[in-house]
């Protein structure tokens, strides 16, 4: 027991420090005394610990001290292996390799009965969807961005477009999603007066500019990122009337590719597309009634691909 609570109060000094001891013996539920013996105990191990006197003093490690490797459970480590592994899946995870070389690292110092039922885990998981292919974003940028929005700093970003060219702008940065296998910041270009979309992954450099921005309030990163994203334009704007609930709609359209709107008539389906014939095939494969108002053209090709399915579904079986 005693080895137990010397080694929760690293942990905790580690995630907080700077706390006292009357708050110390609270979260380990022993007196002050004991504190005190434990955080010697842990000097005797090499562990320098702090102790300030004062209002605003408490328990620290010393500056600069490097921690040894963290001790994990069974179920810690599992859980960093899964989320690793889900994260090089999903395009949640960061660099290029960061997460071979942080998998390789946990792996050696497993035990080895843990080591070998954790690959096993990594080598026999299947995945229902396939691997996001987007580019995954540096550290650095992505901690800057995120840091920035917390403490509302404008940051000077040094960003590539899709067409590949490179471009300064200074940026005050609302919020960061993840959506669809892509890390987004959003936030206000001082460049064209607008609130923005950016791919972190396109982001080379960003540092702080030097001034604060007011908070946006109530700003909604996640509908803004989704919105401008359903926004981008194409060659046809589509408009699509469906016979079926809100919410049945919702769970079969995801919000990035349409904008839905319950009326008098309907669910009103708004989204653009490239090629129409991939539109047809869509609402033909949703299975609800539906009826088109805009454009034209996707009649024709709602019409041509009834025909392909008539003429399909004639042909007699060798």
């Amino acid at each position: 027991m005693t080895v137990t609570r010397v080694l929760a109060l690293l942990e905790i000094l580690q995630a907080g420090p700077g706390l006292t001891g009357p708050e110390l013996a609270a979260r380990l539920e022993v007196d002050e005394r004991t504190v005190r013996r434990y955080a010697v105990k842990l000097s005797e191990l090499g562990v320098p610990v702090e102790a300030e006197r004062g209002r605003h003093g408490g328990y620290r490690l010393l500056p600069g001290y490097k921690l040894p490797p963290l001790m994990l459970t069974d179920d810690e480590a599992t859980a960093v292996v899964l989320g690793l592994l889900a994260g090089r899946r999903t395009g949640l995870a960061v660099g290029e390799t960061a997460t071979e070389s942080a998998l390789a690292k946990i792996q050696r110092v497993l035990p080895q009965v843990l080591r070998e039922r954790v690959a096993a885990v990594s080598a026999t998981l299947e995945h229902t969807r396939a691997p996001a292919s987007a580019s995954a974003p540096k550290a650095g940028p992505l901690l800057a961005l995120a840091d920035a929005a917390r403490h509302r700093q404008t940051v000077r970003l040094a960003y590539r477009s899709w067409r590949g060219e490179s471009s300064e702008r200074d940026l005050d940065p609302y919020g960061i999603v993840f959506h669809s296998g892509r890390w987004y910041a959003a936030g206000f270009d001082h460049g064209s007066g607008e609130v923005r979309t950016f791919r972190v992954d396109r982001v080379a450099g960003a540092v702080r500019a030097g001034r604060s921005f007011d908070d946006p309030g109530d700003f909604d990163a996640v509908a803004h990122v989704v919105g401008s994203l359903s926004a981008v334009p194409y060659r046809h704007e589509v408009k699509v009337l469906l016979a079926v609930p809100l919410e049945e709609a919702r769970g079969r359209i995801p919000a990035e590719t349409a904008t839905l709107t319950e009326t008098a008539d309907g669910i009103l389906l708004e989204t653009r597309a490239e090629q129409l014939g991939g539109m047809a095939q869509m609402l033909a494969g949703l299975g609800w009634p539906f009826t088109v108002i805009t454009p034209d053209e996707l009649r024709g090709e709602i019409r041509a691909l009834a025909g392909r399915l008539m003429e399909a579904a004639s042909v007699a079986a060798p």
